[in-house]
């Protein structure tokens, strides 16, 4: 059926009518449509209302039968949520899309935004850290959020508590950016509801979970990867060796963004994973001036290249049937018995920038759980 249509693989203009938004938001609602089939679906059959069409067939193929796209009531009820809590869908390729997330092989299709979305068209650099962080971690990140705001940059953090919440906090009034695991209209946790409520006046809040979606623990790695993928680089001030954070750091690396630590005391757990990340060839800082001279000035160029085009590295696009495939052997390898990310990669013999963002829509599908330590099991 795939070989019917001429697939492309330059980027999908966005959408321009309301009735095109609509169909976007419904493909991506489909069940087992994740970021990555939305955007080979839209390839191949070349917009919404035509992949939305093919669904039904591409599913009895693949062994589904009876299979729907998702309710138009259900959609329309999502629109009308995210209107009464005063958000904003934000398509890829529109003006407000941030550009450097933009360039990722998994970028979000949709983003459901809160507060000032020209914060998103700036400078951006990501700060993640330690929840239960120490006196020390939470003064060098309200030092460094403080004064890369000053310097021009736009701060970019989780909502999480800790340093993600000091560094919210310190660059308040400079512009920050919290990036939500759940939807956009949901607190988490609920002690940075005063926190929430600021950026939505002062700040931004963004998520591409759906209105009213409770965050669970498969959706905060899909939350990483948006942190580091808006960002032109990502600050680690404290992360266990085990840690959601260096998950965060991982994507960064992926997706060809600099990584810089703050060190800490060989002794303090908080502080273990910086100290490998550094000894693995992160960047060392201890001020704000040493990010800036490893990364550049704000004013800076943030894009490598025009935005027409795909990253250099980005993988060959697969079609729907290669997908499926990819996906079954995933599962057939994964059990309810942890295996390690590395080792799975290793066991599929396929580059890991072309596994890793199948692993992202099976833990969104809910068929995949990751647990501490990147290790995966089967559902």
């Amino acid at each position: 059926m795939t070989g019917t249509h001429i697939s492309s693989t330059h980027p999908q203009l966005p959408p321009t009518t309301e009735e095109q938004r609509f169909s976007w938001l419904r493909l991506l609602r489909s069940r087992r449509v994740g970021v990555m089939t939305f955007h080979r679906l839209l390839r191949e059959f070349g917009d919404a209302d035509s992949a939305l069409k093919a669904l039904p067939e591409i599913a009895e193929e693949a062994g589904e039968t009876n299979y729907a796209p998702c309710d138009p009531t259900r959609v329309a009820q999502e629109l009308a949520a995210g209107a009464a809590a005063g958000a904003k869908l934000v398509a890829l390729g529109e003006a407000d899309y941030p550009a450097l997330l933009a360039q990722i092989s998994d970028a979000p299709p949709l983003l459901w935004m809160i507060g000032n979305r020209a914060l998103a068209t700036k400078p951006l650099i990501a700060m993640v850290g330690a929840r239960n962080a120490s006196s020390l971690g939470h003064r060098m990140a309200k030092s460094l959020a403080r004064e890369l705001g000053e310097a021009g940059f736009v701060v970019v953090s989780g909502l999480a508590r800790g340093i993600d919440a000091t560094s919210h906090h310190a660059s308040l009034e400079t512009g920050t950016i919290a990036v939500q695991a759940g939807g956009v209209d949901v607190i988490y946790p609920a002690e940075n509801t005063p926190l929430a409520e600021s950026l939505a006046t002062r700040g931004l809040r963004l998520s591409e979970s759906p209105i009213g979606t409770v965050p669970q623990a498969r959706h905060f790695p899909a939350r990483n990867r948006i942190i580091s993928g808006m960002a032109r680089a990502v600050i680690v001030v404290e992360a266990a060796a085990r840690s959601g954070s260096l998950i965060t750091a991982r994507e960064a690396l992926d997706q060809g963004r600099d990584v810089l630590a703050v060190p800490g005391h060989p002794f303090d757990a908080r502080a273990s994973g910086c100290n490998m990340l550094i000894r693995d060839g992160a960047t060392l800082i201890r001020s704000a001036q040493d990010v800036i001279e490893a990364i550049g000035e704000a004013h800076e160029a943030t894009i490598s290249e025009p935005q027409d085009k795909l990253p250099l590295d980005e993988p060959k696009p697969r079609s729907l049937r290669e997908t499926s495939d990819l996906h079954m052997q995933i599962l057939n390898k994964l059990g309810p018995a942890p295996v390690a990310e590395d080792q799975l990669i290793r066991d599929l013999a396929t580059p890991a920038r072309e596994v890793t963002p199948v692993l992202v829509d099976l833990e969104l599908e809910g068929r995949i759980t990751r647990q501490a330590g990147g290790l995966l099991s089967k559902v």
